[in-house]
């Protein structure tokens, strides 16, 4: 079984480079049967001479893909049609991997014949990130139960190992309509729970995760936790047929969850309360629950240059 884990990256030459690296420095795998790849979705192909200098510092094969047409999916769409792999393991550019990473990913998918492994993600703030660096470092962390076993829910494609042959299409399995949004690993993973997939969780298979400094800003999160509710609605009014009973109850509870949230946040902000941008969080999500359509999709990826 050959084994591929794949980077999407776009401009983050040094995060690229320790995501590699710590791919490199994996233990408890069979080196022959592993390849990386990396999939510059540059207009230009900034990535190229870092990916170059990387293989030549690998213990197996590196390819290197350049998708100049801008979005997520097509990042990964691209990566999908190079990679080799049977299982296909997901790392972020902003990630790190310690070194038993992978194989506690391997060992799961084969201990639960799971189709998509989730792990941890551990964020970590600069030292310099004093306020909300509780929230900040929550926010962009990934928690889940503290033991190892077969899920009903999933994740995101960070830190994920997947089953090729379980994909509704193993070349080009994640939808170019989420190019700039995101939520196209939510899409697929949605499809394949609705098609019986196994899923499971491995505390084991965690990572490190260093957000770049201009996300680590309510600004940012605060955008995001809103498209994040956004979620339940579009998927409901994405499913085939349409679920228009669960859209609406969606925006029933976000209705509720922004109102009482919002004053709760309003409060909070008032008395300058310790925890005041977790309620904003909150209440952000309510209204992305209520706000889900056209207008309102903020757009996070496929920016070109």
């Amino acid at each position: 079984m050959r084994v591929t884990v794949m980077i999407p990256t776009q401009r983050r030459l040094d995060g690229l480079a320790v995501a590699a690296r710590s791919v490199f420095a994996q233990i408890g795998v069979d080196v022959a049967e592993l390849e990386l790849v990396i999939v510059d979705n540059d207009q230009t192909p900034s990535a190229q001479a870092t990916a170059a200098a990387l293989a030549s510092e690998a213990p197996f094969a590196v390819h290197y893909v350049h998708e100049p047409r801008p979005g997520v999916a097509n990042a990964r769409n691209a990566g999908m049609a190079r990679a080799g792999g049977e299982l296909i393991a997901f790392l972020d550019d902003d990630e790190e991997a310690p070194a038993g990473w992978l194989a506690a990913l391997l060992a799961a998918q084969v201990r639960y014949d799971a189709d998509v492994v989730f792990g941890p993600v551990r964020a970590r703030a600069p030292a310099g990130v004093a306020a909300h660096r509780d929230y900040l470092e929550r926010f962009f962390s990934r928690e889940g139960q503290a033991e190892a076993g077969v899920i009903d829910h999933y994740y995101g494609c960070g830190d994920s190992l997947l089953r090729r042959a379980a994909l509704p299409d193993p070349v080009a399995p994640f939808a170019v309509e989420r190019n700039h949004i995101g939520g196209e690993d939510d899409m697929l993973f949605g499809h394949m729970r609705a098609g019986g997939a196994r899923f499971a969780w491995e505390p084991a298979a965690w990572v490190w995760e260093d957000p770049v400094p201009d996300r680590l800003t309510l600004d940012y999160t605060i955008r995001r936790a809103f498209a994040y509710g956004q979620g339940p609605s579009a998927h409901c009014a994405a499913a085939s047929p349409p679920d228009r009973l669960g859209v609406a109850r969606w925006m029933a509870v976000g209705v509720a969850q922004a109102a009482v949230f919002g004053v709760v946040a309003g409060f909070k902000w008032l008395t300058r309360a310790g925890d005041r941008a977790e309620w904003l969080d909150r209440a952000a999500r309510g209204l992305g629950k209520t706000l889900w359509w056209g207008p309102f999709k903020i757009q996070f990826y496929g920016r070109t240059a």
